[in-house]
């Protein structure tokens, strides 16, 4: 991150304040997202068909440790989203003994509808700004991405940190 160079900074009480109500706001826009293209799929199924997608296939062990659920929880979700059609288990080409969950077509597209769904929300909302908040929170979004992109979660073998 970079800091701007007409800033001010802020007093602890004011930091403190500022986190909350960012935790806040992008919690409840980052809810109201899913609640518009959640397709019926837990939040815990979405971020697999999320994870399949971005990593390709994966064990339930990694998806149970980058997904930051009990490995019971993901073999549920899994087995769900395997009886939807959307994710399909298919053994590991070194290791027959291990078993990894894939994307199917069917769960691409479920993926692919869902975040055109998100978009066309997101969309919607950001044509009722006025063009000085709208560039303004434009100029925030590489502020935003640094913060999600500092912290790599540990377990994450598709996120090795930088």
């Amino acid at each position: 991150m970079t800091s701007h160079p007409t800033s001010v900074a802020l007093a602890p009480a004011d930091r403190a304040e500022a986190t909350s109500r960012l935790r806040l706001a992008v919690g409840r826009l980052s809810r109201r997202m899913r609640q518009e293209s959640s397709l019926g799929h837990s939040l815990t199924q979405i971020g697999i068909l999320a994870t399949l997608d971005r990593a390709g296939a994966t064990t339930l062990g990694d998806l149970a440790a980058i997904e930051r659920v009990s490995p019971p929880t993901i073999t549920k979700a899994v087995g769900t989203l395997v009886g939807e059609g959307l994710v399909e288990k298919v053994a590991d080409p070194d290791d027959r003994r291990v078993v990894r969950a894939t994307l199917t077509e069917a769960g691409r597209r479920d993926l692919d509808a869902m975040r055109s769904k998100r978009d066309a929300w997101l969309a919607t909302r950001l044509a009722a700004l006025d063009d000085d908040d709208l560039a303004r929170l434009v100029d925030l979004v590489p502020v935003l991405e640094a913060l999600t992109a500092e912290e790599p979660h540990p377990d994450d073998p598709t996120d090795p940190p930088s």
